[in-house]
């Protein structure tokens, strides 16, 4: 008997109710997708350790760089921490076996996980491989709960060909994908039961790999050339699910002008100075900012952000004149200048969106490459140390040595969240 969310989830550690998203398009309509349960609310709390765990899809930290970026520049005053335990080739049954020692000795308050690539075996769905997952899974969110951590339990995503490296792969691209949606329906369920949020990595990654292929033909894969591994375009759809899923609302802040001309911004932006439509301003609260890059191109980051409302939904630096006199204006900001219409700029314009190439792109920079040195050395402190000979040997005198190395680049990651001063010229046309 199938086994389904009811509509709204009651007694959750989180506020959470399932949503009737909108049919799938017609191509994609022999997908059976239960109802996704959503946050009502922020998830995360001010000073979070944040354990991201998965399996390779992890370990190539893509998209727990861009997770752990967007929670360190665009939120800073949560004073969020992360630490990513990505292991190529891992199954959630795999994750039990090292959770304790790897995960748990740190206490994290917070835990996202991506498994189910590899436990569904690529093969057609099985219900003993199914129930094999779903007990993994549970005892893994148990575990979790247990310790005291709050749990995002995330679903596997898709595959764009069957890959050819797996040996014992079998059936078509799309008996896969189905096999894998089911998996998603079940981790629906144990979210349900056990009481925690849930992460939909599944439904993005099949809507954003239909939009891109009907965009940019057949070679764009959200899944990556391998079949499995994303490149850029698809790890942002995978941070896109996990942060939706935190209940993160995307409002970065807001500078207004009024009246008299003179602008305010709200926290996170401190306006220096305002005079003749030029404003100047000290930011702490970073928008999501990694460049221009082509959209057509799998292996770039802006070609994720086509696909899916990345910025619309979390990334929202938003320019308003309360009470505009002329018919149009021009925004200038950095070395760009766009123009908008006095409706468009009296509701509101991301800033964020429209400026890709902006004067805040630096200051990301700077903690994107912090995050990256840091989770790099999180893969060999546990993969090639505390799992190696000096593990072997002794673990917690493994541990005790690298966390010192791994408190340096993480003291990094803090610092490099500076004030960055920047200007923003309006000027009516």
């Amino acid at each position: 008997m199938k086994r389904t969310l009811p509509l709204i989830v009651t007694a959750l550690a989180f506020p959470i109710s399932a949503k009737e998203l909108p049919p799938l398009p017609a191509e994609l309509s022999v997908y059976q997708l239960d109802p996704a349960p959503e946050p009502a609310g922020l998830l995360l709390k001010k000073g979070d350790r944040v354990a991201i765990c998965g399996d390779s899809i992890t370990e190539q930290k893509r998209y727990s760089v861009i997770m752990e970026s967007y929670l360190t520049a665009c939120l800073p005053e949560l004073e969020i921490t992360c630490r990513q335990y990505g292991w190529s080739g891992e199954q959630a049954g795999g994750f039990l076996g090292r959770l304790e020692s790897d995960v748990l000795r740190f206490k994290p308050t917070f835990a996202t996980s991506c498994y189910g690539m590899n436990d569904f075996r690529y093969v057609p769905y099985e219900d003993g491989i199914a129930a094999e997952y779903r007990k993994n899974e549970t005892t893994m969110v148990q575990a979790f709960k247990k310790a005291g951590t709050r749990v995002l339990l995330g679903s596997p995503g898709i595959i764009d060909s069957v890959p050819g490296w797996v040996k014992s792969a079998k059936g078509t691209q799309q008996d896969l994908n189905l096999s894998l949606s089911k998996f998603r329906n079940i981790g629906i369920q144990i979210a349900a039961e056990e009481k925690v949020a849930f992460a939909d990595v599944y439904r993005p990654m099949l809507l954003a790999d239909n939009l891109a292929k009907k965009q940019n033909g057949p070679d764009f894969k959200v899944a990556g050339k391998d079949g499995v591994h994303p490149n850029w375009a698809g790890q942002v759809v995978m941070a896109y699910a996990f942060l939706k899923g935190m209940g993160i609302d995307g409002d970065l802040g807001t500078i207004t002008i009024g009246r008299s001309g003179k602008a305010t911004a709200t926290a996170g932006h401190k306006v220096i100075s305002s005079d003749g439509g030029k404003i100047t301003l000290q930011s702490t609260k970073l928008p999501f900012s990694p460049g221009p890059g082509d959209v057509k191109n799998d292996d770039v980051i802006a070609a994720g952000l086509a696909l899916v409302p990345f910025d619309d939904e979390l990334n929202r630096l938003t320019l308003r004149i309360d009470f505009p006199e002329a018919k149009n204006y021009d925004v200038t900001w950095g070395d760009a200048t766009k123009t908008y219409t006095a409706d468009e700029l009296k509701k509101g314009v991301n800033l964020a969106k429209d400026f890709v190439n902006n004067p805040l792109v630096p200051a990301f920079k700077k903690v994107w490459d912090a995050v990256s040195a840091k989770q790099n050395y999180e893969t060999r402190q546990i993969k090639e140390l505390a799992h190696g000979m000096e593990g072997k040997t002794d673990i917690d005198g493994t541990f005790t040595l690298t966390e010192k190395v791994r408190a340096k680049l993480a003291k990094a990651v803090a610092d490099s969240v500076q004030p960055a001063e920047h200007v923003i010229t309006v000027t009516a046309k």
